[in-house]
């Protein structure tokens, strides 16, 4: 399996996760697996189908996070010395060519992207277009209704 860039905080954010799914939710199911067993019949046992459900659920969540962690390459964005250009895991501030619109933006892993919070996906096409770009540089974004242009205002690492 290859390795994937992931943040701190996400790595943290699913160690979090992780940590929920095996001391609540699985003893929860596991709970919840006994008292319908204790109800007699399981084949027409909904609840007991229900719980059981659930249990895979959590058990392939479980799976894929400790999959996801165990290949995971996390990078402290506070630590990064890229001179200036766009990375991952840098902050970015843009201004729209033609609207003026300032937007800024946080080049993530793909489990911790959420663009109502300013985190884009690395594989997104406004970071693959903004990625080795440096401040006072255009990126061209490839978007559903057109080319757009972002002029690049700033670049942090924090």
């Amino acid at each position: 399996m290859s390795t994937f860039p992931i943040t701190k905080r996400g790595a943290e954010m699913l160690k979090a996760e992780l940590h929920k799914l095996k001391t609540v939710e699985r003893p929860s199911v596991i709970n919840a697996i006994a008292e319908a067993r204790a109800q007699g019949d399981l084949s027409e046992n909904a609840d007991y189908d229900a719980a059981k459900e659930r249990q895979g659920f959590i058990e392939g969540r479980i799976a894929e996070i400790e999959g996801k962690l165990s290949a995971a390459q996390i990078i402290d964005p506070a630590s990064l010395d890229a001179g200036g250009r766009v990375v991952f895991g840098a902050t970015v501030e843009l201004e729209d060519a033609d609207s003026g619109a300032a937007v800024t933006y946080q080049i993530v892993g793909e489990d911790e992207a959420d663009i109502k919070q300013g985190l884009v996906n690395i594989s997104s096409p406004i970071a693959r277009a903004l990625i080795g770009k440096e401040e006072g540089d255009t990126a061209e974004v490839q978007a559903p209704g057109g080319t757009r242009r972002y002029e690049i205002v700033a670049v942090r690492y924090a």
